[in-house]
Parts: C-alpha cells; structure tokens; sequence
C-alpha cells in the first residue's frame, strides 16, 4: 500500500512470517494486534476493538493489551487452541534511528507454555512427538516446564492402536505428528484429537535425527541415554526438538538430558482399560473425583503428585522394582513420627522442578528464588531426619552454597517485578548500596557538602541550591567572590551574586538524579547474575526434585494405606491370583469405611476364568473393576484394598465394560462392543488379567449368546488368561461343565415374599434369574407398569418353557419364532388380546430389559402406555 506508514509495513512483514499464529506486536508498554489478529482477540479476551489511520483513508481493526499483564491473555488464547508469536522491541527506542526494530522472540502453543501461573501444578505439561515406521512407532513427550524429556518405542500388528494407548497414558497437552505416519492413519489422529479434545498438528520428518540430538547435548553418543539402535525414538526426539527450538527461537531451555523409557518394563493399559478404570479423570466430569487418583493422592507437593499420576498410569513389571517401593512405604509406615515430620516439611517445599526451569529460561523473580531457597532448608532438614536411611543421595555442598547465595543476597519479600528494585539486601553490593544511600538520604548529604564548602572556604553565606535549569550549583555573593577556590567553575553571574559547580557536586548530581534507574538496572543485573550462578546447579536440583517427588509418593501411599486399613500383597512371577477380604478403593470411600461388603477371588492353574452371573445393580461391575485396580495397586507398589493379597504379575489389563455409540466414527453400540473385543482377543497373553462385561448384549439374544460363548471358549482354550466373565445370559453357566478351567459365580441375593435384597457377596454357582423388574421397581418406575411387566414376564416364561418342551429342550431363540396364545392355557388369558396389545407384547419381548438404563425403560414404557390407551 502505497500511504502505508513505516510501521505498519513492518507488522505486515513479520506477520506474514507468522501467519498461522496471533501476533501480538509490542508497541511501547503495550502489545497491539491487527486486521484478523485483532477481530480474534476481541472476541476470545474480551477487550475492546477500535480502529487506526482512519485519516489517511485506511479502516485498520486495531486491539491491544498493556504488556505487564500479557501473561493471561496468551494463557488463554492457547487454551483455546491458538498460537501466540510474541513480537518485541530488540533495541532502545532512545538510542534507535528510524522506527525500532522488532522481531519475533517465541511462538507459543498448547505444549510450549512457559507461564507456570497458568499451568496445572498438579500435572505435566507435555508436548509429544509420534512417528510410526511399519510395524514401529516412536513417542517422545517433553515438559519445557521441568526439563523431563523422555522417548519410548512400540511394535506390533495394530501399531496406531499401540501409539494411542501410550499416549493417552501420557496424556499430553499438543500432539505433533510426523506427515506421513498421520497420512497413512488420519482417520485415526483426527478421532482421537476430537475425543480428546487437543492441538494436533503435522511435522516435516527431520534428518540427521541422531546428529540434532547428539549437538544438541554435546555429546558424542547418544548410548548413554540408552538410545542405541532406537530409530524411532530418535527420530520423535529430533522432530520434538526440533520443533520446541522453533517455537522458542534463541531461549535457553531446561532440557539436559533424554531418556529412553522401556515399555516392556510397564504394563499395558489400553484407551479403553484406561477410561473404564477412571484411573485420572472419572468420564463424567472430567475431574479427579472418584478416581484412583483421588484415592491414593496424599501428596504434599505438586512434583509429588505429577510422579504419583506417571505411576498409577505406568504399574511395573519386574518384581524387585515393585518391592523397593514396598519396602519404602512400609518403612514409613512403621516409622510413624519420621513419616509424619517429612510430611510436614514437604508442605513448605515448592515446586523445584518448575522453579529451576523458570531460572534457566530467564523467566523467575525475587520470589522464585526465595521459594527456592525455602525449598533447600525443608530438603536439608529431611536428610537430617531420615539419618543413616537415605532414600537419596543430593549434593549438599552445592544446596549450601547456593542456599547462602540466596540467603546474603535477596530480601525475603522482594516485589513481583524484577525490574523494579527493592530485591536486593543492603550490604552484598557496595555500589548498590551507595546508591541506596544517595536515593535515601540526599538532603543530608547536600548538607554536608555544604557545611564541608563553608568551613573549607571560609564563606559563612554559601549555598548549595538546585534548578532545574543547571542541577545543583554553589551560589556565592559577590562580595566573596575573592575567597571562591580555583577548582570552582564558574555557570552564572547574577546581580549579586556567582553560581559555581564542582566536580564532587556534579557526580553527586549524576547519582541522585539517576539513582532510581540506576538502581532498578543495578539491581536487575546483579540478579541476574546470581540467577546465572543457580542455572549452573541445574542439574543438582532436577534430581532433588525427582528425589523429593520420590519421597512425597511413598509418604502419601503410606499415609493411605494406614488410613484406608491396605494390606502389603505379595507379588510374584506366577500366574494365580489370590485375594481375601478385597474392596473396590474407590466406591469404599465414597460409601464410607465399614459399609463395603468385601469378597475372595482365587484364580489359579486350574481356574482361570469366572462366570459371574446376578441381576443388575448388584455389584458385578464394582467386583469386576476391584480386582483390576487391586492387581494395578500392587503393581506400582502400593498397599492394598484386602485382608489377603497375592498376586502373579500381569503384563496387560484389558476391560470391556458398559457399552455405548461411537458417534465422532459413526460406530454402532455392537460394533464399538466387538472391536474392543477383537483387541482383546488379539492382544491378551496367559499373563494378562480380562474383564467382560455383558459381552453380546447389543445385538439379538441369540447372537448374544453364541458370540459370549465362543469368546469365553477362545480365552480359554488359545489364550488362557485370567478372566472373569459377568453376563445375564444364564445359559453361560453351562461352560463351566464344558471347560476345564472355568467355574460359576453369582452375585447373592435375597428373596422375601415382598422384596428382593442384594447381598453384594461373590459365591460359587450360577444365577437363574436376572430381577430385571425389581431392578426397574428401585428405578422408581410405577407399580402399573411393574404389575403389567409381571403378568407378561409370566407369559413370556411359560411359552419359552413349552417351546423347550416341545423341541425335546433343544436350546433356541426367546422369541425365534410365533406361538400361538390359545396354545398356552394360562389363568391370565381370560380374553383375546387386541392389535394393540400384542403389538406392546411383542416389542416387550425384543427387548432386552436387563440392559436398559432406568431413562432407556421410562422412555420404553411411555411409548407402550400410549399404545395402549
């Protein structure tokens, strides 16, 4: 545009490097944003839209923000899902010819947020890397917030299934994929990012991957980072790099290290185990209410908290890992007074990890570095206490020397800003304190120049006055102009008087006039300095912080296994599986200690699958989802819900509970069931623990029977690995006849004349009613509707028993075929049914009442009560 100002052209310029982000360009103690950028933020932050250079004839949408409370509005532009390219003045505007030059410092998105404020404490930040080769994936995930840096690989038949499940587990906040690999699985990446709701994005693949690492590190190979002959792994670390370095342009990052997480060492946990487990986050309200989370979560520290989330979503698989952990809590269980003091210091220790990556990335105040210096104390004092028990190992001459550092150097109360003074104590700088003394007490001190001047001249009426014209200045009478030293200079002439400066005067003047500035500049250079002798000990403090975060986990697991009566569980490279007197963690504590009725479970060599049979409501679910968390539980170290618990390991957990469409894929209720159930089948080993629950009921009753039951023969036979099987159909109990190593179980219940009562209690034996009507009465369905449902269940029992009579009790369908009424003499039927009334019983009869939910059976019954009107 021809009438374009200089700085527009320049806006334009630097925006069009940075089209895909909102660029907020720093102009003076604002940042403005422009056209598009400022139509967006208006509309998301809330601010006011106006307009510039409307008198040169232009319209340019115009909105801005001041710039010491950017931080906020950046937080939320990415948690909406955009990127912000933050464009700043990289010269002095006093010393610049022409217009200041700007550029772009960091872009930030979703996975690079630098603004601890506005970060979850409680959780890491990660953006993640996956690329996938064939039958190979690699995953590399990093916290810029704390340094962590880590790269794991997968392989198998269903790999985009595999890379999804890892990174669920890792549950990043940006996922950035590889080109190709997101070509050949799109469907995959896009319904994932929209279940998951996050930033995905597409990422060139990057070559020499291993030599970007290995300049990035300075090192000459990449084996000590166990990253030997890992491909994949090095190519997702590379393109995470890579892309962070972009975004963050010359910032210096936490990052000294990478590091290769095994993942055979972990046990397995699909999308799927994971979201039924509500191991984090429950599926209703994306909290950690009522989750395993919630349970065990004692922390006193966030680090401890982010360590304890990696645990639960990663249970170990080598027994001697699993015990050291034991061994850990256990001590702390005994050594109640010991616990119970660390625990109280580490309420007052900070968020180290984050601190010391806010040091090396240049963004921490006066307070981070005394939250760090409190944090030194409380870790010094909890290696005193723990004595000759070290559980870690820190190097405590650099925490001393960097604890003094801090102590002799920033007040305990600095302010906010590192640009406003006030941080640094009196005494560790001479030349600050000089200053200080000149801002503080400058009256005097032109007293006492002036007192020196008298007696040293003898001019009983000399003065020391300032104006603004000439600064400070001697004034002397003319009648003593003969007495005035040679070193005076004279400035001014005046009817009766000369006005003189000095040398000492005029550097006095310089410090008192420029002693504000000059001491927020001093002040913010000697911080700086003393934050560069910190950035040194980086090193020293991320694995005080890791050593912390240990100490807080195996703190807290004890406190909760004291708290909630856990037992320690014996683990072992076995396959039975043992438990006494086990509880559900999670309903326990919501239904309150005491109330939870506990059950056995004994699976072995020669029963490894349960049939567990019981209406609705009774708790199969519960018992089901018990003995999985049990088995996690044990596996990451923890106590447990049980009076008696040993267990063999187990490389994969998988859950196949409730069942509902997949709308975002279009995929049916049955269909959504059965391809959880092919990656079960498809992935299970004899080592792996299998829930099923009602496996078959979202297609007729038939097929629902016959899919259950080859299912629960094709575990048993090629797979065999421990299985416990709820279902309502009752034919299912068959099996245990049929196989080996399958036995029976029932959810108790209690028949009166009146009511039905669910014991909750686990025995041996088979089911052979479903109580679906007494199920519907606790529902609080109407006693019409209940009355009419037992009169027709009644009929629909009676045919079934003369179909199985009449085909010499060959096993068919419910409602495979047409009786005719009259062929059933029931003390009912007094009359002919109408259309209307067979029509109602018809659809009573295709429904399968056991799986409708209690909105499912009103909405049903609506539809009927209508029809038979």
């Amino acid at each position: 545009m021809s009438n374009e100002t200089p700085l527009m052209k320049q806006y334009r310029e630097i925006k069009e490097e940075n089209r895909d982000s909102i660029l907020f360009f720093r102009l003076g103690d604002f940042y403005e944003m422009f056209f598009d950028d400022a139509v967006i933020a208006s509309k998301e932050l809330g601010i006011t839209l106006t307009s510039r250079n409307k008198e040169k004839g232009q319209n340019v949408p115009l909105a801005g923000i001041p710039y010491h409370s950017s931080a906020s509005y950046m937080a939320k532009l990415v948690r909406k899902g955009y990127k912000v390219a933050v464009c700043e003045q990289v010269e002095d505007p006093k010393t610049a010819k022409g217009i200041v030059k700007r550029e772009v410092v960091k872009v930030i998105t979703p996975g690079t947020v630098i603004d601890t404020d506005y970060l979850d404490d409680k959780s890491n930040n990660y953006l993640l890397c996956v690329y996938i080769k064939g039958d190979r994936a690699g995953i590399a995930y990093v916290d810029i917030t704390t340094g962590e840096f880590k790269t794991t690989e997968l392989e198998g038949d269903d790999i985009i299934s595999k890379a999804l499940n890892e990174v669920h587990k890792i549950s990043p906040n940006e996922i950035i994929v590889e080109e190709k690999s997101y070509e050949n699985y799109a469907d995959k990446f896009k319904n994932y990012a929209a279940i998951s709701e996050l930033t995905m994005q597409k990422v060139s693949f990057v070559k020499n991957s291993e030599e970007i690492l290995k300049d990035y590190f300075r090192v000459i190979s990449l084996d000590s980072y166990g990253l030997q002959g890992k491909k994949e792994a090095v190519a997702a670390g590379a393109m995470a790099l890579e892309y962070i370095l972009e975004l963050q342009k010359c910032n210096e990052l936490p990052i000294n290290k990478i590091s290769y997480e095994n993942s055979e060492e972990h046990m397995e946990l699909n999308l799927t185990t994971q979201k039924n487990l509500e191991l984090i986050h429950n599926q209703r309200e994306k909290s950690n209410l009522g989750t395993l989370l919630w349970v065990l979560d004692s922390c006193k520290t966030s680090m401890g908290t982010r360590m304890l989330k990696s645990y639960i979503k990663n249970p170990l698989l080598k027994v001697e890992e699993i015990e050291k952990r034991q061994e850990d809590i256990g001590y702390f269980i005994d050594e109640v007074l010991i616990r119970e003091e660390i625990r109280e210091i580490l309420k007052n220790i900070y968020d180290i990890e984050r601190l010391i990556g806010k040091v090396i990335m240049g963004t921490e105040n006066g307070r981070d570095l005394i939250a760090l210096k409190k944090s030194i104390r409380g870790a010094l004092e909890i290696l005193k206490i723990l004595g000759n028990r070290q559980l870690f190992d820190s190097d405590l001459e650099k925490l001393i020397e960097v604890y003094n550092l801090i102590e002799k150097s920033i007040n305990e109360e600095p302010p906010f800003s590192v640009r406003e003074g006030g941080m640094i104590k009196g005494g560790y700088n001479s030349e600050l304190d000089d200053l200080h003394d000149i801002s503080k007490s400058g009256k005097n001190y032109i007293l006492d120049i002036e007192t020196r001047e008298r007696e040293k001249t003898g001019i009983k009426n000399l003065k020391v006055k300032y104006n603004k014209v000439f600064g400070y200045f001697i004034e002397v009478t003319r009648a003593n102009s003969a007495l005035v030293p040679e070193e005076y200079i004279r400035k001014q002439t005046l009817t009766n008087a000369e006005r003189y400066i000095t040398p000492e005067l005029k550097d006095y003047e310089s410090k008192v006039l420029n002693a504000k500035e000059k001491i927020e500049a001093l002040e913010y250079q000697i911080f700086k300095d003393i934050s560069s002798e910190i950035k040194e000990e980086n090193r020293v403090f991320q694995e005080l912080a890791q050593n912390l975060a240990y100490l807080d986990v195996v703190t807290s697991l004890s406190d909760v296994a004291i708290k909630n009566n856990y037992v320690k569980p014996e683990v072992f490279e076995g396959f039975s599986m043992e438990i006494k007197g086990g509880r559900h963690p999670i309903v326990e504590k919501l239904v309150g200690p005491g109330e939870f009725v506990k059950n056995d479970i004994l699976l072995d060599d020669d029963k490894s699958i349960i049939i567990l049979t019981g209406p609705n409501m009774a708790g199969k679910s519960t018992y089901m989802k018990q003995l999985a968390l049990i088995i996690l539980m044990a596996q990451i170290g923890s106590y447990v819900p049980a009076e008696f618990a040993k267990i063999g390991i187990v490389d994969k957990i998988f859950t196949r509970v409730g069942a509902s469409d997949d709308l975002v894929s279009g995929q049916s209720t049955f269909m959504v069931e059965m391809s959880e159930v092919a990656n079960i089948v498809n992935n299970a080993t004899e080592k792996s623990f299998v829930i099923l629950d009602e496996v078959g009921r979202g297609t007729s009753t038939f097929d629902g029977i016959s899919i259950a039951s080859s299912i629960t023969e094709y575990i048993h036979d090629k797979i065999g690995s421990k299985t416990v099987f709820a279902t309502h159909y009752h034919e299912l109990t068959e099996l245990e006849g049929k196989l080996e190593k399958a036995e029976n179980y029932r959810i108790e219940v209690k028949e009166t004349e009146n009511d039905v009562v669910f014991l909750r209690e686990i025995v041996k034996g088979g089911a052979d009613k479903s109580y679906g009507i007494e199920v519907a009465r606790l529902a609080g369905l109407p006693r019409e509707i209940l009355n009419k449902s037992k009169a027709t269940l009644k009929s629909l029992e009676a045919k079934r028993a003369l179909i199985e009579k009449k085909m010499k009790g060959e096993q068919l369908s419910l409602f495979g075929g047409v009786i005719e009424a009259e062929e059933i003499p029931l003390e009912e039927e007094k009359r002919v049914l109408t259309l209307e009334e067979e029509k109602a019983i018809e659809i009573i009869c295709d429904t399968d009442l056991n799986s409708l939910t209690p909105l499912d059976a009103l909405v049903k019954l609506s539809e009927l009560k209508k029809m038979l009107k």
